[in-house]
């Protein structure tokens, strides 16, 4: 027998009337009822001057709509929306659709983020129907399975149309670049997601691109970069940050030129100690971390040459892979310190992923490459809007005019 991908375990509710949920979902009928009743009120008051010859109304109250259920939090709720009559010509007619209850409303914005929500935290689609009606309650209507794989389709489509979207007048000082590899269940090989978020002139982190691509080599990463130049963002980052594929830097540097490079303090610490013995790797980690934290250029530079000649006479394989990358390491001196923790690492994807991975882990991988770079699309925009600001944000107007920053504090001119 299959076993479900969650390890979510779901309570059935008790049989007993919850005296409490009632109390509370008639507050929220009540409630709505009123909203509805004041926006009516409002359209016919801002449309009381429009009358015939006889000088009577031509937009007047007629009765009510069929009632129908709006599935929430709190379970269903019934609610009536006032009929609304305009009297006029067809061609100057106007229709009242009140803000709080939208045409063909029938689950609140919470719930269908809830769906999607559970989904993507790993409950099986055969799952669904127990776990809803554990939240919601046994009388919850209108959820299975099915509304999951016709949300899939809709995600897939919402994926294609932002992915197109315009970036025209977008401007991001720095950007994140990384790659991360997912198994395919129902096809060969692995999949590769190329990534690209951005930090605006404000400070904010946006997802910038998500595409499919081969391994992380240089054509994919140049395809994802024009696509973004084509469709509008035209001013280059400052610095770009991300690991040592040699794929996004051969592209970059034929799309961005005057873009600054930031090599990824995690991934270089990893790859350096993969090349020394375990026993020797806390030591050597802890001198790594010498280099990247130091207060300025000069002391990193001091604590590199530490660790060359600490280690090149028995591990040259290890000192070749720091050195290869010594200036692009240390370039984040040269913007403001506040922000450091932010730039000398793809921690913002990578710290994103973990919850992708965790998804990924639970159903054993996607069933196609579309699922799996829509379910990245998704898991990633809900993360997105949990995402704070960078540090000392107003210091990256003074990056976009030019301001020489040395070792992370503004450089001034002597009088």
């Amino acid at each position: 027998m299959s076993q479900s991908t969650s390890e979510i375990r779901i309570l059935p509710l008790a049989g007993s009337h919850d005296v409490l949920t009632e109390v509370l979902r008639n507050g929220a009928r009540e409630m709505l009822a009123r909203a509805i009743e004041a926006e009516v009120a409002a359209w016919i008051d801002d449309h009381a001057h429009l009358k015939d010859e006889a000088g009577r109304r031509q937009v007047v109250r007629n009765g009510s709509h069929p009632e129908r259920t709006i599935l929430t939090g709190l379970g269903p709720i019934g609610v009536k929306q006032p009929r609304v009559q305009d009297r006029r010509p067809p061609e100057s007619r106007e229709t009242f659709t009140p803000a709080v209850l939208p045409p063909y409303l029938r689950r609140t914005k919470s719930l269908d983020e809830l769906i999607p929500w559970l989904y993507l935290k790993g409950i099986s689609t055969g799952d669904f129907p127990e776990a809803l009606k554990a939240i919601l309650g046994p009388d919850a209507p209108g959820l299975s399975a099915n509304t999951v794989t016709r949300l899939k389709s809709a995600w897939e489509e919402e994926h294609r149309t932002w992915s197109q979207r315009s970036l025209k007048g977008k401007q991001y000082v720095y950007v994140w670049a990384d790659g991360v590899h997912f198994n395919i269940r129902l096809e060969e090989g692995r999949q590769c997601i190329l990534v690209l978020m951005g930090a605006t002139a404000d400070g904010k982190k946006e997802l910038i691109a998500i595409a499919d691509g081969y391994r992380e080599s240089e054509q994919s990463w140049k395809e994802l970069l024009l696509d973004c130049k084509a469709r509008g963002l035209e001013v280059e980052p400052h610095l770009a940050i991300g690991d040592g594929a040699l794929g996004f830097w051969k592209a970059m540097r034929q799309v961005w030129d005057t873009t600054k490079e930031q090599r990824c303090w995690v991934h270089k610490t990893a790859n350096v100690l993969d090349k020394l013995p375990k026993g020797s790797q806390p030591k050597a980690k802890g001198m790594l971390h010498e280099i990247d934290l130091a207060e300025s250029r000069e002391n990193a530079v001091k604590a590199f040459d530490l660790f060359l000649k600490t280690y090149e006479a028995k591990y040259p394989k290890a000192t070749e892979c720091l050195l290869k990358d010594r200036d692009v390491l240390l370039t984040f001196y040269d913007f403001p310190a506040e922000q450091w923790l932010h730039i000398r690492t793809t921690n913002p994807i990578e710290s994103t992923f973990s919850t992708v991975r965790l998804r990924h882990n639970k159903t054993k991988g996607s069933g196609s490459r579309t699922a799996c770079l829509t379910m990245v699309y998704k898991l990633m925009e809900s993360a997105s809007k949990s995402w704070r600001s960078l540090n000392g944000s107003e210091l990256l107007r003074e990056v976009i005019a030019g301001v020489i920053f040395e070792d992370g504090v503004k450089k001034t001119t002597a009088a």
